[in-house]
């Protein structure tokens, strides 16, 4: 059976994404529901993919094409291209994934020279008709043909100069067929070829260039930020237009069911009279608010209201709609579930709950940790009352950076580590690299549906859209206000929240969501998004079978990751503990010439190691605190090797008394210096070469306990031994460790339960973890070094040399160091819990590394069978909420 490529609008529905794209399979759901489509046809994701492939089109599409144009042809009464009346048609892309504005868009398909004036027979169709067919070539010319989008914007801006036209609607008939006859030349000029005449051609052309745009850059950047396959490929849909450029009593709009800024329930969108859609999204004109349609055209109004309603109840989401009026008909053009702020999300999600549109399950699945971790950003505070400009607040968020006029600027910064605000007069898909770069986006012109509000929106930056009276001079490098000029390089802050740009940087405060997170308290109305928040997050700890610990090492650090929601800490770390004013007793632990002078420093140490860990277990009373031998090499603690040597050459030089301390110093770094460090003496290997090291800390431990528990407390300590890598390392740390607990209870009269169990961070601790099981007492995976030692990166070595590249040239597709390699790393993971548990059913395995912390590692772990999982404390409340996402959810991989 031979596949078919083609399907009119009636044949799909919104289950069919994959194969129509979002576009198409929405276009065709709207069909379904009876709501005012304009006809036609999509080209299914699979024709891409061949293309893609081959770089050539299936061998029967253009008959396909040509039978689906034809019907379309019959159920219009006209031709594409007919001399009198023809019939256009738009060109559009639509992948699986919504990817606003990186893929191309052709419109008014079926213009030549001799159409134009079968469509502009009238004086009052006339100038329209000039305007539909300079688009035309526009698009064409630079989307399909390639001339440089910047020769046509220029034209357009010359000729507006030269009549002294403030936009593009004071131009007549005369000034477009001018400007039309212009883009002409200039399509010849710079691609060597004429724009072509023929109807057909045009619409074969147009449809390999949305394909070819999949793999454009801009489509390959969102896609990599956004985390979108490359596979897929788009469809293209092939739609019958209709026109907003025909007068007062016609316009586009893009419309919201709720407010994509803030979920409130409301008429959220922009109208623009007398224009395409494209002009809207563009942000070239400045639109006028959504509710002004109400009173332009009442009608239209009502009947866009009802489909707006009746799109919301069946999607059962916010809803971006995006609607034509061509002389008082309403056309809807496009429906898709919406992109939102993270606020949004968590308010919409919980609304719908609330209404009993959705479960609470479904809720929870709608947002995520990343979101969440936006919404704990600081915000600004007290900032000035006279703002250098203000605008509408497309998309909230504090942001602070040096002013840029362009994407390149804005890279080139970002790459040597500076923050930056990214002013244009509007943006365009091209800009995408620089909204990346960026920390906030400000243009002159557009609303909250243009370009830089619904891009920002997803990639959660701050942006001000149409700010008042400021012009973003290119040329000089430049942003002016009625008032003042502002060079590039000037640090301003942004406020999306508010649409307001400050001058300079404004201090920050902490966001209300992570005030109402330490709290466990938000009123639902002063902060919507703060009680949705704490609501799906009291929701996902009573759905998740992941425990979510905190990684701490002071007694600040634990209480707040409980107020976070920590239910015990999975990584304490020692070495954390030893730094500061208590760096000289390590190092005379280290230089010591023999036994006592060793004790006598471990002496020094215990009693402040002591009044560490009696202030963690207060800190997490009733809750499990895994302690972490001492793990980094000994010379970390020492002063830098080369740094020694030449102070010591500089002293022989001067003819000076080399300081003893000094030499003995060298002698040590020196004999301690190796190679590889990361891979040297540290870990169980101290433990086991550094006598009275691990019965130091075990007593600290053990001695803080007991006064825990005289105190009336509840301590459970834990001692994890790092870096096993054989099971015959383990036992005889662990014996130390026994040995230290029974002298302890034997001085106080009191026992301490205390389990031993190791860190899982090398390979082969995983592929002989069912031996360790035998003697642990759990398991806690390192994830950072698991990984480091399974493909053997140097993370700090690697981040600032070839990773970049990598993950530009899909190598990586993520930092292995942020998001967990499921297929590498991720088996050991695996391996070691189906081993380690076949030699000790019911072992309880833990996750140290910062992957715990990671949204999409955390599903891995849920998958994994792991039981909890341990991050930074103020990345709990999202290992939390995505641990109750991985049971309601129900997969493990993305």
């Amino acid at each position: 059976m031979s596949t078919s490529y083609v399907h009119d609008f009636s044949e799909g529905d919104r289950g069919m994404a994959d194969l129509l794209g979002g576009k198409g399979a929405n276009l065709a759901e709207m069909v379904r529901m009876g709501l005012p489509v304009p006809p036609g046809f999509t080209i299914t994701t699979e024709a891409c993919r061949v293309y893609l492939a081959t770089g050539a089109p299936p061998a029967d599409l253009e008959k396909e094409v040509a039978a689906h144009l034809e019907r379309l042809e019959r159920g219009a009464g006209r031709r594409l291209g007919q001399a009198d009346r023809p019939l256009l048609v738009s060109v559009r892309s639509g992948a699986r994934h919504s990817m606003p504005g990186m893929m191309e868009t052709i419109l008014d398909i079926g213009l030549n020279d001799r159409s134009v004036l079968g469509l502009g027979l009238t004086p009052d169709t006339e100038r329209f008709a000039w305007d539909s067919y300079r688009r035309l070539v526009q698009m064409f010319g630079s989307t399909v043909m390639g001339a440089d989008p910047a020769v046509f914007a220029d034209a357009l801006t010359g000729l507006k100069a030269e009549l002294r036209a403030a936009d593009d609607t004071a131009l007549d008939t005369c000034d477009l067929i001018r400007l039309t006859e212009t883009y002409k030349d200039l399509v010849r000029e710079h691609t060597g070829e004429a724009f072509p005449q023929d109807p057909a051609e045009q619409l074969h052309r147009a449809v390999l260039a949305v394909f070819a745009s999949w793999n454009g850059e801009r489509a390959r950047l969102y896609r990599r930020r956004e985390r979108i396959p490359d596979g897929p490929g788009t469809a293209v849909t092939v739609q019958t237009m209709v026109f907003g450029n025909l007068g007062p009593d016609s316009g586009s709009g893009v419309a919201f069911t709720r407010d994509p800024a803030t979920g409130r329930p409301g008429v959220y969108g922009d109208y623009l009279p007398d224009a395409q859609g494209e002009d809207v999204v563009a942000g070239i004109r400045d639109t006028v608010p959504l509710e002004r349609l109400a009173s332009l055209d009442p009608r239209s109004f009502a009947r866009l209201r009802g489909c707006m309603d009746r799109l919301e109840a069946h999607y059962r989401d916010l809803c971006d709609i995006e609607f034509t009026i061509e002389r008082g008909t309403l056309w809807m053009l496009q429906t898709r579930v919406g992109k939102r702020t993270p606020g949004a999300a968590f308010t919409i999600a919980a609304q719908l709950a609330d209404e009993g549109t959705i479960t609470e399950d479904e809720a929870l699945g709608r947002v995520g940790g990343d979101a969440l971790a936006q919404l704990m950003f600081p915000a600004f505070a007290d900032a000035p009352a006279d703002p250098l400009a203000r605008g509408i607040p497309a998309s909230p968020g504090a942001a602070v950076g040096a002013v840029v006029v362009d994407s390149a600027e804005a890279v080139r910064r970002a790459e040597r580590g500076e923050r930056t605000v990214l002013f244009r007069p509007e943006t365009t898909p091209d800009d995408l690299a620089g909204m990346v770069a960026a920390e906030a986006v400000v243009t002159a012109r557009g609303g909250k549906t243009s370009h830089a509000a619904v891009v920002a929106r997803g990639m959660g930056r701050a942006c001000v859209c149409g700010a008042d009276g400021i012009t973003v001079d290119l040329v000089h490098r430049r942003v002016l206000t009625p008032d003042r000029v502002v060079e590039e390089g000037t640090v301003v802050s942004v406020d999306g929240s508010t649409g307001a740009v400050h001058l300079g940087a404004v201090p920050t405060r902490e966001s209300t969501v992570t005030r109402a997170l330490e709290a466990g308290t938000a009123a639902r109305g002063a902060d919507p998004a703060a009680h949705a928040a704490l609501t799906l997050l009291r929701h996902a700890d009573g759905v998740s079978r992941l425990e979510v610990r905190a990684n701490a090492d002071t007694p600040e650090d634990a209480a707040r990751a409980r107020r976070f929601g920590a239910r015990g800490i999975g990584l304490c770390r020692t070495e954390h503990m030893l730094l500061g004013e208590r760096r000289p007793l390590v190092e005379a632990m280290i230089l010591a010439s023999g036994a006592e002078e060793r004790a006598a420093a471990l002496a020094a140490l215990l009693p402040r190691q002591r009044a560490d860990f009696t202030g963690i277990l207060e800190a997490m009373d009733g809750l499990p605190v895994t302690v972490r031998l001492l793990d980094p090499p000994l010379h970390e603690f020492l002063p830098d090797l080369t740094g020694l040597s030449v102070a010591l050459a500089r002293d022989e030089c001067r003819g000076a008394r080399p300081d003893p301390r000094r030499r003995e110093l060298l002698a040590a770094v020196a004999r301690l210096h190796e190679e590889n460090p990361m891979l040297g003496l540290r870990g169980v290997r101290l433990g086991i070469t550094v006598p009275g090291l691990v019965a130091m800390q075990v007593r600290a431990v053990a001695e803080a306990a007991v006064a825990r528990l005289r105190a009336g407390g509840d301590p459970r300590p834990e001692i994890m031994v790092p870096l096993v890598g054989a099971v015959e390392e383990f036992r005889l740390v662990r014996e130390e460790v026994r040995r230290t607990l029974e002298d302890v209870a034997a001085e106080t009269g009191i026992a301490v339960p205390c389990p031993v169990g190791t860190m899982i961070e090398l390979p082969r601790a995983a592929l002989t973890a069912g031996a360790i099981a035998a003697d642990a007492d759990f398991f806690s995976f390192g994830t950072n070094d698991l990984t480091q030692t399974t493909w053997g990166f140097s993370r700090d070595d690697v981040e600032a040399s070839f990773l970049p590249a990598y993950l530009d040239r899909g190598v990586l597709r993520d930092s292995p160091f942020e998001t967990l390699d499921t297929e590498g790393v991720g088996r050991l993971v695996e391996t070691a819990v189906r081993e380690g548990r076949a030699a000790r059913p019911g072992l309880p395995v833990g996750v140290c590394g910062e992957h715990g912390g990671d949204p999409r590692s955390v599903h891995f772990f849920h998958s994994a069978g792991v039981d909890y999982v341990s991050c930074s404390p103020f990345r709990v409340p999202v290992a939390r909420l995505e641990a109750g996402r991985a049971a309601v959810l129900g997969h493990g991989r993305e």
